[in-house]
């Protein structure tokens, strides 16, 4: 399953709530970097908002409305929620493969509290990183590292080491 670079759009964009914190810069820098040669990869930020004195849901509707508001513009966007679909590694792949045939990838990462539900209805797809609840900051840093683990699988280098 080697990824023909010249044939498909190998673009990538990120949306994230909140920006990282300076302990998780430099692991997912490392991973855009490693990324770079086989990919153009955007990652954009939506401020945070603060739970003081707010509601979950005010937090979540808030959040979701600046999520919406700065939507990637990739035609396959997949919302990252811990009940999404679980896929493994190979699998994570072939999905990459046929989003970059269609144009490109994007993701949603949600804030601590996750996504609003217009943010998930949104996606094309729901996806899952992990059955554990993951971090949000972290989450970020793990699908960095397996769209590089992706990517090498795409171009049929080893994936393992």
């Amino acid at each position: 399953m080697a990824l023909s670079v010249a044939t498909v759009a190998t673009r990538i964009e990120i949306l994230a709530v909140g920006s990282l914190h300076r302990d998780f810069k430099p692991a997912a820098q490392h991973f855009i970097d490693l990324l770079r040669p086989h990919a153009t990869v955007s990652v954009r930020e939506v401020k945070e908002v603060a739970l003081r004195g707010r509601s979950e849901a005010e937090v979540l509707r808030e959040e979701g409305r600046r999520l919406l508001a700065a939507w990637p513009q990739a035609p396959v966007v997949a919302a990252l929620a811990v009940d999404g679909r679980a896929l493994d590694t190979e699998a994570f792949a072939d999905w990459l493969q046929k989003a970059f045939e269609r144009g490109g990838a994007g993701f949603v990462i949600g804030g601590s509290l996750g996504l609003a539900g217009e943010v998930q209805a949104r996606a094309a797809e729901r996806l899952s990183l992990s059955a554990l609840t993951l971090p949000h900051q972290l989450a970020r840093v793990i699908l960095l590292e397996q769209l590089f683990r992706a990517g090498k699988i795409l171009r049929g280098e080893p994936y393992h080491h």
